[in-house]
């Protein structure tokens, strides 16, 4: 654990600049275009300030700074929205993060659930305390995504008909199929509610298995949805599914092609 020491004029004049013009996380190549100085001597510079303790290294090359009334560098992210767009770019915000954003779920989730380009050595990272989960998508997935502020940083989350169709994807996203159908029936009673959307986004998502859970949900929570429902019939795709692979199907829908477990077993057409 580093303490607070003291620091140059020059020194300060550049951290101050630095700060000023990175928003939120410093990187050695922004520092080298800021300070007009060389990688290695920017490098250094970084180093030396973080065991000063001005500085607080995220991951190597990325530094946070430490706000002026803390007592130690052992600090917890002030916002890991912005840490996730610097570390996995690109990337967007989803699932339950997502859901708890747009105010679809009262659940607190400690987890931040990241969506990225990358393909990460480690899918559960923690940083500063804050645990990320990461997973993978296509270039070609990257849409439905809406850009906000954190502060003076863009980050991309995914807007509340994705982040639906992202859990139908894979319940675990939701937190598990409970959780997701709960969500899923107060995205159908929010004014964010746009079943069209929902059907463009799964065929564009191009999973079969999306058209079988979100046909299940709408004829279990929206009977009234006749018209998507339909849709979602006649767009099934050949052999069965599961309603959450993590979970055991006791149960064959024929209607959806869809094993469930026996606590979903009240539906039509088994």
């Amino acid at each position: 654990m580093e303490t607070l020491s003291g620091i140059g004029k020059l020194d300060r004049q550049r951290l101050a600049e630095i700060i000023r013009v990175s928003k939120g996380s410093i990187s050695v190549t922004e520092a080298c275009n800021i300070l007009n100085l060389s990688s290695p001597a920017v490098a250094k510079m970084l180093s030396r300030w973080a065991k000063k303790g001005w500085l607080s290294r995220v991951r190597r090359g990325i530094y946070i700074p430490i706000p002026l009334e803390s007592r130690t560098t052992d600090i917890a992210l002030e916002d890991p929205w912005i840490i996730a767009e610097r570390l996995f770019a690109p990337c967007y915000i989803g699932g339950w993060s997502a859901a708890e954003y747009w105010g679809l779920t009262e659940q607190i989730f400690r987890t931040i659930l990241v969506m990225t380009q990358q393909k990460p050595r480690e899918h559960s990272p923690v940083i500063k305390g804050t645990k990320f989960l990461l997973r993978t998508i296509s270039n070609r997935a990257m849409f439905g995504i809406k850009p906000v502020w954190k502060g003076q940083v863009r980050v991309s989350v995914s807007d509340p008909t994705r982040t639906i169709i992202d859990m139908l994807n894979d319940p675990q996203l939701g937190g598990g199929i409970r959780s997701t159908a709960d969500i899923f029936t107060n995205y159908l009673k929010s004014e964010k509610v746009n079943i069209e959307l929902l059907l463009e986004y799964t065929k564009l998502l191009g999973n079969g298995a999306v058209y079988k859970r979100l046909g299940f949900l709408l004829e279990r929570f929206a009977p009234d949805k006749k018209t998507a429902i339909n849709i979602c019939q006649l767009s099934l795709t050949t052999g069965n599914a599961n309603l959450d692979p993590k979970l055991e199907g006791d149960r064959l829908i024929n209607r959806w092609r869809l094993w469930i477990p026996k606590s979903w077993s009240n539906s039509k057409g088994e």
